[in-house]
């Protein structure tokens, strides 16, 4: 897929793995729209859209997709990066907002992005649609009992949407990529080392090196681990 010129939407675009994203995106000369709660009050590249949205919420992630018809007029790359950590611990043990935020976060925030980003999306020649899911969604990992939950959520709604779109101009890749080193998990209180995970930026590249993919060729799956 050619990538200059086209006008891509990613979500969790702050810090870590997302502002990496956008990053190489714009060098790719795609025009970005980056969106997180809190992006507009922090500086962002040249060429990119800054615009606040919690995607747990229906009615921001409503104005988001109508901002971006009425302001840019399609859309070709939706990147759904946006999830927050559960600190690892047992389940009688999470408090319960932090249920009910990592869900709406992870997987319903993921649902309602794709859900009302699909119109414009169809609209183009070819589009992607790229879901940044996680190790977690696919290895079942002691003390991840919400984290997994959302995370399984979100490969198995991957998966239905490469099947329902299979006859469309949409192309689906899930990313299942191990620990990545970002401040996900010191936002939790966790503490462990994160140095040896994989970088964010290595981690993008290969992302948007996979949507540039050459054509007729398209990836379906990642799975990225750190040595």
């Amino acid at each position: 897929m050619k990538l200059a010129e086209k006008v891509a939407l990613v979500t969790g675009a702050s810090e870590g793995i997302g502002k990496a994203i956008v990053e190489h995106l714009v060098l790719e000369d795609v025009k970005v729209i980056a969106v997180s709660r809190s992006i507009e009050s922090k500086l962002t590249p040249k060429g990119v859209v800054a615009k606040n949205c919690d995607i747990s919420k229906l009615e921001d992630v409503k104005k988001l997709t109508d901002f971006i018809a009425s302001e840019f007029g399609q859309l070709d790359i939706v990147i759904n990066n946006a999830g927050i950590w559960q600190k690892v611990g047992q389940l009688e043990d999470v408090d319960d907002s932090t249920v009910a935020t990592v869900l709406d976060t992870n997987l319903k925030g993921m649902i309602y992005v794709t859900k009302y980003c699909l119109p414009l999306l169809r609209k183009a020649e070819e589009s992607a649609l790229v879901n940044v899911v996680s190790k977690s969604g696919i290895v079942a990992q002691a003390g991840q009992s919400v984290y997994t939950a959302s995370k399984y959520g979100a490969k198995g709604f991957t998966d239905v949407l490469r099947e329902d779109l299979k006859e469309t101009n949409i192309h689906i890749l899930g990313v299942y990529q191990s620990g990545t080193n970002t401040e996900m998990f010191a936002k939790t209180g966790e503490d462990f080392p994160t140095d040896k995970f994989t970088q964010p930026e290595d981690l993008a590249a290969t992302i948007v090196g996979a949507i540039g993919a050459p054509e007729k060729f398209w990836v379906n799956e990642l799975h990225v681990n750190y040595k």
